[in-house]
């Protein structure tokens, strides 16, 4: 059954912090806030884009670092939410302008604010390390914390189901 649930997906939905990272956030004197992406989930997440399915961020972090980040794993600009308070009007919104029902979309999500909108995706993921409420609601919970191979362990697995696992050329992964 889940199977057949991953093979629907059309979207995937990203939060960052917690997520696509390990949470951590390093701050320097110029206001510079640092965040550590893992490469394999970026990978994943490129991966998915090249074989159609749309990838987006929501996320509360907004920094130009993050944007910058963000474009070179492949999200379009019109798919990248920063900065972002109440994600569950965005992702309507979002569901709405690109004709997809929320239960085509698989959202990665790990704490409170993610909860809105994993309740109302079709597919909820959550990391090992995120908030024991998220993971309740959570579809499937990695077996890795944020930022060390949760996504790419979720993104892998909806695309063996969709038989996009698999790469034609791979100058375009990166």
């Amino acid at each position: 059954m889940e199977n057949e649930k991953l093979k629907t997906i059309k979207a995937l939905i990203f939060d960052i912090d917690g997520v696509l990272t390990d949470g951590s956030i390093l701050p320097f004197d110029n206001g510079e806030l640092v965040r550590i992406f893992n490469a394999k989930d970026a990978m994943a997440m490129r991966t998915a884009a090249l074989h159609g399915l749309v990838t987006a961020i929501m996320s509360g972090g907004n920094t130009e670092a993050l944007r910058t980040r963000c474009l070179h794993i492949g999200i379009k600009e019109e798919n990248l939410f920063l900065g972002c308070r109440g994600k569950l009007p965005l992702f309507e919104k979002f569901c709405e302008d690109r004709g997809l029902k929320p239960e085509e979309v698989a959202y990665f999500g790990d704490d409170m604010a993610d909860i809105p909108v994993m309740k109302a995706c079709g597919y909820a993921v959550a990391p090992l390390d995120a908030a024991e409420e998220a993971k309740e609601i959570a579809a499937f919970v990695s077996k890795y914390p944020g930022g060390r191979g949760a996504v790419r362990e979720a993104v892998e697995m909806i695309l063996k189901a969709q038989d996009k696992w698999y790469f034609d050329d791979y100058t375009k992964v990166y």
